[in-house]
């Protein structure tokens, strides 16, 4: 009889074969999308969709004074650091782009070219250049201006877990730094051997002067500090490479007293110890513009040339700029060329923004009867059952993601997640899958996200105590399933380009996306996953028909977020939005039975196109019911809107009005249809310039609300782009299908979509960034900057069409 253990180790093989073959992704897929930016963290990160793999990240500073340095200094991505603006110009996830980083503050322009050989599988090159800034300030006491700029830049390489990384020709540079390219060599979980070479191209400047500490240590040289860390150190590059410059300046003050030290560029320079360990920085230090080229190659491959990574920028840019024609091309009236650039910048920061996170996270799964929410001051026992603090670590997990805002939120988010997927559709259908995966493979038993994704020390680096723990009594919003209904839209239509082949541009290879038999069958593997998730929803997030006074078609269709406090439901994702007060646990709130709708009916299109046709049946019905009882439970007819629904202090059931996004949550979740008899009353709100419409999209909440504008003012007036979007997307629904309202859809759709381009591109143009949100009354953009999360969605509404012809005279702004 077998042994237990090998029975075990038999079992886990075959399960890995089985997974392995029954993969939808083909090998060619998977290693175009093993490597990229997948630190967006940081300025300029590179690493493989890989857990306990080689890290690598890039630090640079203006090194002219001794007051200035420790904060200016660049690695993760700040808030208000002193940049005009930063991004990628053009990306694609599978062959790589251009970035540029406006350092305002550093008077330098850092671009960062990445692009990958043959897939991925021949590695990748990357190419630094620095430009001094026009607007930049002279250098202390030289003539020649900005042309004498120093700058030093910081290169780090780190592995983790059981690989390792070695610096070849050790020896060479101990003294003095090194004297050419850099080759490192080592070996990685899943990598295999390989080599990283750092070059020393001809034509840079580096500075020079005469005092003696240069005679050691001359800057012409590139120097090695090679460190043996912690693991949870690793990531933190700008630590170390402080500590080992903390080093070199304490050896200075002792040599040379703190009268006579070297000038700063000499200063502040790592240690030259370049040995065995599991993290290597690489300085080096210039005089004006610079150039250098990074190369990651198997061990087993030649390292390319710096005109093989010319060529390859350019076939890399080209190849994006006629796809991106294909895919993504701005229609009128957005035919101008400063709107196909904006329009490139804001999908390539998106796509530019996926991320690959590994970690564990905090989650509490302590049981607490608090957590059912089912008698009045409910959220106050809720918050004491939280306050008690039983979460553990668990995991590790791993989640292949965008992100809403490198500096702010650089970590997955499950409703920001199918906002962000839907422009990538349209570029990438096998990579959104392959995101999609991602996101459901972190669900649990029961069937539940985490709704925020807080993997590892690195991400909790970033994110405040009070909100890195998960509860998984709490929902969020279910966008993930707009994008199955976007994957199927784009099967089904007549011109759908699903599946590209081998397309070779130059000596890359393009996307190798999937088939459409290929993607029934990743379907059929994710829908036991799907229905889980579903029911989750309808287990832990229902609301009570049954105590209460309330008719309606089907005594089963209500929802309640848990979760909520007197002042927020963040769960919502709507935050400070007006809610009915005090929170009551009658309460039905009439956004999650419009997302529970929405859900019903992508469940019943997806059952159908795998042949499960009595589920569809199933799910039909369900959204059936869902549209008759958001009428019957949550229409006011003497608002003439949709409303939340409370239990007053009689025991009765009451609407509880604040006009706004939630007003028009069963519209924006296509639960309305042409013929819908409150689609009239709907269209006439959001049109309506004393309640939501204004010239810059539409408001938040009703400036007819008295709470309009108060508290946080968060979600209490701004305008958002992601519920704009869901908003003129089904505008034209409306505008392109016969009904009573089909005109009065299309005017309000044209305007809107110009109003909303406009907004967005203006406060792009004056900032160098886009927004979370924009405010009502100006148009600017405010709160969270180099937001190319959902407010990337103006992508998607620029490519999509005016409808009856009124696009003239509005190319130029």
């Amino acid at each position: 009889m077998m042994a237990w253990k090998e029975w075990a180790v038999s079992l886990l093989l075959a399960s890995a074969a089985a997974a392995e073959d029954s993969s939808v992704f083909s090998k060619a897929s998977n290693d175009s999308l093993l490597w990229g930016p997948y630190r967006p963290n940081v300025y300029f990160g590179v690493r493989p969709r890989l857990p306990k793999s080689l890290s690598t990240g890039l630090l640079w500073g203006r090194v002219e004074d001794f007051q200035s340095v420790q904060h200016n200094i660049r690695y993760t991505c700040e808030q208000h650091e002193g940049m005009a603006g930063y991004g990628w110009d053009a990306y694609d996830p599978r062959t790589g782009g251009v970035q540029v980083v406006h350092d305002k503050g550093n008077g330098v322009d850092i671009e960062t070219s990445f692009v990958k050989f043959d897939e991925g599988r021949k590695g990748w090159g990357a190419r630094i250049k620095g430009t001094p800034r026009e607007d930049a300030q002279p250098a202390p006491g030289s003539e020649g201006g900005v042309h004498q700029m120093k700058t030093a830049v910081w290169f780090h390489a780190g592995i983790e877990g059981l690989g390792s990384l070695q610096i070849e020709d050790a020896d060479s540079g101990e003294e003095l730094g090194f004297d050419g390219d850099i080759v490192l060599s080592g070996e990685g979980q899943d990598l295999g051997e390989f080599k990283l070479t750092v070059t020393e191209p001809d034509g840079n400047s580096h500075p020079m002067h005469k005092h003696p500490a240069y005679q050691s240590k001359p800057l012409d040289r590139t120097l090695v500090h090679s460190l043996q860390v912690p693991v949870e150190a690793l990531w933190q590059a700008k630590s170390l490479v402080f500590a080992s410059m903390k080093a070199t300046i304490d050896q200075y003050v002792e040599e040379y007293t703190q009268e006579q030290m070297p000038p700063p560029w000499q200063t502040y320079t790592i240690q030259s110890r370049p040995t065995d360990g599991n993290v290597h920085l690489i300085q080096k230090t210039y005089e004006g513009a610079f150039e250098f080229d990074i190369f990651y190659t198997p061990a087993s491959s030649k390292t390319p040339t710096h005109d093989d990574l010319t060529k390859a920028i350019k076939a890399v840019t080209k190849s994006f700029d006629e796809k991106y024609l294909e895919a993504l091309k701005p229609q009128a009236p957005f035919s101008a060329e400063k709107f196909l650039g904006f329009s490139k910048s804001l999908f390539s920061n998106l796509v530019g923004g996926i991320g690959y996170f590994y970690g564990d996270q905090l989650i509490d799964r302590s049981y607490a009867p608090e957590y059912e929410e089912e008698v009045e001051g409910f959220w106050q026992e809720t918050a004491e059952a939280r306050a008690r603090e039983q979460q553990q670590l668990e995991g590790p997990y791993e989640l292949y993601t965008s992100i809403p805002s490198r500096p702010f939120f650089p970590r997955g988010f499950l409703w920001d997640e199918g906002f962000h997927l839907l422009p990538i559709v349209e570029w990438d259908p096998e990579l959104c899958m392959q995101i999609i995966s991602s996101w459901f493979n972190t669900m649990d038993e029961e069937g539940w996200i985490p709704r925020e994704q807080i993997l590892g020390a690195e991400a909790r680096s970033k994110v405040p105590p009070d909100f890195q723990v998960q509860y998984p009594h709490y929902a969020n919003p279910p966008t993930l399933f707009m994008v199955l209904t976007a994957l199927l839209d784009k099967a089904g239509a007549k011109d759908a380009k699903f599946y590209t082949g081998q397309q070779v541009v130059g000596d890359l290879a393009g996307s190798a996306l999937a088939s459409p038999d290929a993607l029934k069958s990743w379907f059929k593997q994710l829908y036991p996953q799907l229905e889980r998730n579903f029911e989750w929803y309808r287990k832990t997030q229902g609301g009570d028909l049954k105590s209460y006074d309330r008719s309606a078609f089907s005594s089963k269709e209500a929802y309640r977020w848990r979760g909520r406090s007197d002042r927020h439901i963040l769960t919502s994702g709507l935050d400070d939005y007006p809610r009915p007060q005090p929170p009551h646990p009658g309460e039905l709130h009439t956004d999650l039975i419009s997302w529970m709708g929405m859900m019903a009916s992508s469940l019943q299109r997806v059952a159908d196109y795998i042949g499960e046709h009595d589920d569809s049946k199933r799910y039909a019905k369900i959204a059936e019911a869902i549209g008759k009882n958001v009428d019957d439970l949550h229409w006011d007819k003497k608002a003439k809107t949709y409303c939340d629904a409370t239990i007053d202090d009689y025991e009765d059931s009451v609407h509880v009005c604040h006009k706004g996004y939630i007003s028009i949550f069963p519209f924006m979740t296509g639960l309305l249809g042409p013929n819908h008899p409150h689609l009239k009353d709907t269209l006439d709100l959001i049109a309506n310039d004393e309640e939501l419409w204004s010239s810059h999209g539409i408001r938040s909440l009703s400036q007819q609300d008295e709470l309009y504008g108060t508290d946080e003012n968060y979600w209490r007036s701004p305008v958002w782009m992601n519920m704009n979007y869901l908003i003129v997307s089904n505008l034209y629904n409306i505008a392109t299908q016969d009904g009573p309202h089909q005109a009065q859809a299309a005017s309000m759709y044209n305007e809107l979509r110009r109003n909303l381009v406009e907004t967005v591109y203006k406060s792009w143009l004056e900032t160098g960034f886009a927004w979370e949100q924009y405010n009502p009354e100006t148009g600017a953009g405010q709160r969270t900057q180099h937001f190319t999360g959902w407010t990337s969605l103006v992508v998607k509404i620029m490519a999509m069409p005016d409808v009856g012809g009124k696009a003239q005279g509005h190319d130029e702004l």
